[in-house]
């Protein structure tokens, strides 16, 4: 009985050592918050994704979460050896070299969203002082020049994306350690929604435009896409668009003399796409300073 007693003990902490839970309990909570994330943002960055103005804010809370746990995870002098002796340190190489793209991502989406709103502003305050024609198409015009200026920024920041992703695709760790396995597993996975939570916000960012060749005045577009636009069955996903389609709108039935609902309901978008706007700011910014704090972290490992 002793001898037995003798052989279980000795074997019981290597069965807690091998269990990362066991050693941080604090992956249990990364573990949950990348399941919850996971669900929508598992995929690679071309495939399909939600453009709701709300739903990528709330993701972008969660992700805030999941980067702070991170932090904690990874603030231990245990968790920190483990990744600095596999391959000399080769993950927290590459850790590093994905923050920067994604740190690019985040500062070219912050100053998209700070135009965007000041564009809706400046919408906003046309539509309420109802100076004519002159006065709003100009701003419309304005806006458009910006959406196509948007939309090349976008692609060529979503095609950094899925460069970066194409990588996390290609790195695996060849070890047999349970603890390096899951925290690699943790980091390519995080990145890889992170990646796609970026893909979404830049897709709405990514605006329609009103661009039609020609010579004709933008009232003159504005009432060709809305005759093509009414022949399409009109789905509601991104607040840009159904801006677009509501100044297609007002515009084809102003002179009419039935634009008064119109500029109403063209007003309630911006508003709503304002308070949309300010909320992504809130977590983008709070994701860039995530961010920041995990490439210091990483910084430091591969300093000591």
């Amino acid at each position: 009985m002793e001898d037995s007693s003798k052989h279980s003990h000795a074997h019981q902490p290597v069965r807690s050592i091998s269990f990362p839970t066991r050693v941080h309990p604090v992956s249990q909570r990364v573990e949950a918050l990348l399941n919850h994330l996971k669900h929508h943002h598992s995929q690679p960055v071309s495939s399909t994704v939600n453009l709701e103005a709300e739903t990528i804010q709330s993701d972008l809370v969660v992700l805030a979460e999941l980067y702070n746990s991170m932090e904690e995870l990874f603030h231990s002098p245990q968790s920190q050896q483990a990744l600095l002796r596999y391959q000399d340190g080769k993950i927290v190489e590459e850790t590093l070299c994905g923050s920067v793209t994604l740190l690019d991502t985040c500062e070219s989406a912050r100053d998209l969203l700070l135009v965007l709103k000041e564009h809706m502003q400046t919408l906003h305050s046309a539509l309420r002082r109802r100076k004519g024609d002159s006065n709003i198409e100009s701003s419309v015009s304005s806006f458009d020049i910006f959406k196509k200026m948007a939309r090349k920024t976008t692609s060529k920041q979503i095609g950094q994306l899925k460069r970066m992703q194409n990588k996390v695709n290609s790195f695996c760790v060849l070890n047999q350690d349970q603890q390096l396995a899951f925290f690699a597993r943790v980091l390519r996975e995080s990145n890889t929604i992170t990646i796609s939570i970026m893909h979404s916000l830049l897709l709405f960012l990514s605006m329609p435009t009103f661009g039609t060749k020609g010579s004709s005045s933008l009232i003159s577009k504005l009432k060709t896409t809305v005759l093509f636009s009414s022949q399409k069955e009109q789905k509601n996903t991104n607040g840009v668009a159904d801006l677009n389609w509501v100044l297609c709108s007002l515009f084809g039935r102003e002179k009419n003399g039935d634009s008064c609902g119109e500029f109403q309901r063209a007003l309630g978008e911006l508003e709503t796409l304002n308070v949309n706007i300010e909320a992504l700011e809130r977590g983008l910014d709070c994701i860039f300073r995530c961010l920041v704090k995990n490439r210091v972290l990483f910084l430091n490992m591969l300093a000591h």
